[in-house]
């Protein structure tokens, strides 16, 4: 499990050159609410918002996740535990103001970064006291 790296993985490097390249900007790996053990992927501090980007092996992707061949019940446990502490990091992080951005490995990063754009520039706009008048 050593050779399993924590950030700075080629999904998530793709990710942030994508994300980078709208303009945006952010801190990498970092605890959005500094009293939780918990590391985003991507955190943008001023509009609140934390990006994870899951493996699909390690999170349970429903659509690429794979029963390991050894030490299947211990894996399933493994992902089974992962996958909760996702949903109560989730809950944690929303009920702290937080909005939270869930993005699989496989998904592909220009598409990702525009998702995360929509959702940080909003709130953005919203920490300005910016309105919309339309």
């Amino acid at each position: 499990m050593q050779a399993n790296r924590s950030r700075d993985t080629r999904p998530e490097l793709a990710l942030r050159r994508a994300v980078h390249a709208l303009g945006l900007r952010y801190r990498v790996a970092a605890r959005p609410v500094p009293s939780l053990r918990r590391t985003a992927d991507l955190v943008f501090i001023g509009p609140k918002v934390a990006v994870f980007l899951d493996g699909c092996f390690w999170h349970g992707c429903p659509e690429h996740h794979t029963v390991a061949v050894r030490n299947g019940a211990y894996w399933a446990e493994k992902v089974a535990k992962n996958r909760m502490r996702d949903a109560d990091t989730d809950r944690r992080l929303a009920a702290a103001g937080w909005a939270v951005v869930r993005i699989w490995e496989h998904e592909d990063p220009l598409p990702a970064a525009r998702r995360v754009l929509g959702i940080v520039s909003p709130r953005r706009q919203i920490q300005r006291g910016e309105k919309d008048c339309g």
